[in-house]
This record gives structure tokens, C-alpha cells and sequence, in this order.
């Protein structure tokens, strides 16, 4: 498996989203990173909860400096930067700095200059988003190259990632997303979730794309890796979930996605919110 097209110049970015919280989006944007980064990419995971940090211990990792280190000058963004499981880089956020959901416009320019020095080599940044449709949710989702929205087939999560595409529709003119549908327990509902969401999506907002990637079946190894603090791709390799992971991973090296100009500095000044 190839997860490189060798005319990119900078990472793939994606925004990993849900419109309803619990529904195993975190756990799916760190197996995909590992799975990429398995096949000899360079995989960046931002976790974008600044104020309610879970990536890191989803890995099992205990970082000594957040974000919030950086903004008080303790450290650069770079020292930041863990490793984990199967060599991903992951920038964590803090839990219960509040602060940090709120940053100034100086504290914005801070971290875009310190983004700049994360670009070189960078193939994909997965950005773990809070759930919902909060301010940092829309500027990680405007700051991607490209929207993967997770659901399940649970009518409240379908309602809220409908929600979430309305938003960045109709207020920023985002038309182009991607959908996993996660705990699929028969055969066919995915594709049946799939197209209920397709049809409102197209009745009510007319032209948005909405590409279907896949989906995870329910898996209880799932909920044992997470207990255990590994990815689930490594402690259980051959479970059903870890099968239909690198099928979604596979589908995500089919897109055609046009690299950032400018790599992670660009990335860094629309995250921040400096530019639109």
C-alpha cells in the first residue's frame, strides 16, 4: 500500500469530526494514523480539544508539556511534540485549562509561528476536533484541506453531523465531505445511514458532496484496546474493526488531494483563525 503520491509537497490535512460526542472519533483518528504510519508515513495527530485533551491517553502516553506551556513561553511547540504508538507525532492538548478553548489574537500569531517549523516532512495531520459546532470545531474543519465526519447509526449522531455540515455550509461555503459510519451491527446499514444523510443533505442543502469511505462494525475489541491505552490496529490486528480501519486508510490514499501551498504555515495561519 502506497500512501504517498510523489508529486505532494506538503501533509494531507484532514479534520477528524462528529456533531455528537461518544461516537469513537478519536479512537478511529489514531488507528488511521497508525495505520498510515505503519506504511512508512509521516503522520502529525493535533488533538483539537484544546480544553479536554484525550488523544494522549487513548495512546497510553503521559506528556509532560501542553499547548498551554507554549503560550507561557515555557517551551517551544516543538518540544511539545510526543511520539507514539508506530512513530506518530502527537501535539496534545491540556485538560481543564479552560483558557485554552479561548485564545487572543496574540496567542494565535504565538502558535502560527511556531507551526511553521512543523512542516518539514509532514505527510498527513489528522486534527481530532472537539464534538459539535463550537468555534474551534468550525476553524479546525476551515483550516483542513478536507472533512471526515464520523457518525453512527444512532438517530441524535446522525441529526448532529447533519448539523455540522449545515454550518460549514451555509456560513463558509464548504461544500466537500467525507463520512465514516461507525458500531454498524448488520449488514447494509451503513449504506442505509449513508443515503438518508445523502438524501437530507440534498434536498436541503443542494449542492454539497458527501463521499462515503466506509464503515466499522462493532467490535468489542474495540473498547479493550482503548482499557489497554494501545491502538487497536496493533493489539488486535486481525479483529473485524481493524480490517475495516485499513480499508478506510486505503480509501483516504485514493483521494485526490491537492497539497497546502505553503505546507503547516498556511495550515497554521487558518487554524488560528489569522486569515480566513
Amino acid at each position: 500500500m502506497s500512501f504517498r503520491d510523489g508529486l505532494a509537497k506538503g501533509p494531507r490535512v484532514f479534520a477528524v469530526s462528529s456533531g455528537k460526542g461518544g461516537v469513537g472519533k478519536t479512537t478511529l483518528a489514531a488507528n488511521l494514523a497508525c495505520v498510515l504510519a505503519e506504511a512508512g508515513a509521516k503522520v502529525l495527530v493535533f488533538d483539537g480539544d484544546l480544553g479536554l485533551a484525550n488523544v494522549d491517553v487513548l495512546f497510553g502516553l503521559t506528556p509532560r508539556r501542553h499547548i498551554g506551556d507554549v503560550l507561557a513561553g515555557r517551551c517551544r511547540l516543538a518540544d511539545v511534540l510526543v511520539t507514539g504508538p508506530c512513530g506518530v507525532k502527537i501535539l496534545p492538548a491540556s485538560s481543564g485549562l479552560v483558557k485554552l478553548t479561548h485564545l487572543s489574537e496574540g496567542e494565535k500569531l504565538l502558535l502560527l509561528e511556531e507551526f511553521e517549523e512543523l512542516a518539514t516532512g509532514l505527510d498527513w495531520v489528522f486534527l481530532d476536533t472537539p464534538a459539535g459546532i463550537s468555534e474551534n470545531v468550525l476553524y479546525f474543519n476551515l483550516a483542513s484541506q478536507e472533512r471526515l465526519l464520523v457518525c453512527t447509526p444512532e438517530p441524535t449522531a446522525l441529526t448532529d453531523v447533519y448539523a455540522l455540515i449545515k454550518v460549514l455550509y451555509r456560513r463558509y461555503g464548504v461544500k466537500h465531505f467525507h463520512l465514516v459510519v461507525n458500531w454498524v451491527r448488520r449488514k447494509n446499514q451503513a449504506t442505509e445511514i449513508y443515503r438518508q444523510l445523502l438524501r437530507v443533505v440534498e434536498r436541503f442543502l443542494g449542492s454539497v458532496s458527501l463521499n462515503f469511505l466506509g464503515s466499522i462494525p462493532f467490535d468489542r475489541q474495540v473498547s479493550e484496546a482503548v482499557r489497554a491505552q494501545r491502538p487497536l490496529v496493533t493489539l488486535f490486528p486481525e479483529s473485524s474493526a481493524t480490517r475495516a480501519i485499513r480499508q478506510v486508510a486505503a480509501e483516504l490514499d485514493r483521494l485526490q488531494i491537492r497539497p497546502f501551498e505553503g505546507g503547516l504555515q498556511f495550515f497554521g495561519r487558518k487554524i488560528m483563525g489569522v486569515c480566513a
